[in-house]
């Protein structure tokens, strides 16, 4: 699918759904500086012209406060300065939690590639050193299996970051 079918069916599939109207273009600068990288084309657009969080399984964090909260956090910034602030998630810069899957769990997107190359954090799968992994999908990928429903049910399949893991 292209970007704009993307839009699109994005658009299509929340609708009805009660989110906040899109993003302002400041709300993505100002999140671009906090992260200190650009964002992903395709997410601005769909912040910019979808809605300012809620899209996709489980719903994307706001990039601001709406009011509405789409997990543990009331937006992007909170939570990217609490996975920041703390010693024991240990999360390179630019990599950025984007849904929160409940129990520690995060979908995370990388705003160093221009395609918005997605990870997931999981430290019930192993331990924290091994937590974060890449799921191999750009977020049109990701995207795309969540408009077709083929997204599977529960953490994404993944190998772990390493087999030395003591709980592997």
């Amino acid at each position: 699918m292209t970007d704009d079918e993307l839009i699109l069916a994005t658009r299509a599939r929340v609708a009805g759904r009660g989110l906040p109207g899109p993003a302002s273009a400041e709300d993505v600068t100002r999140f671009e500086r906090i992260v200190a990288h650009p964002m992903p084309e395709l997410l601005k657009r769909m912040y910019l012209e979808v809605a300012n969080g809620g899209f996709g399984p489980s719903k994307v964090l706001s990039l601001t406060d709406t009011g509405k909260w789409f997990g543990d956090r009331a937006d992007t910034a909170m939570a990217y300065d609490d996975f920041a602030a703390d010693p024991d998630y240990p999360l390179p810069p630019g990599i950025v939690p984007l849904m929160n899957r409940g129990c520690a769990m995060w979908t995370l997107i990388d705003f160093r590639t221009p395609d918005g190359q997605m990870w997931d954090w999981d430290p019930n799968l192993c331990c924290l050193p091994h937590a974060l992994a890449p799921l191999e999908q750009s977020l049109a990928q990701w995207l795309t299996d969540w408009l077709h429903d083929v997204m599977p049910d529960g953490p994404p399949h993944r190998e772990l970051s390493s087999r030395d893991c003591p709980r592997w």
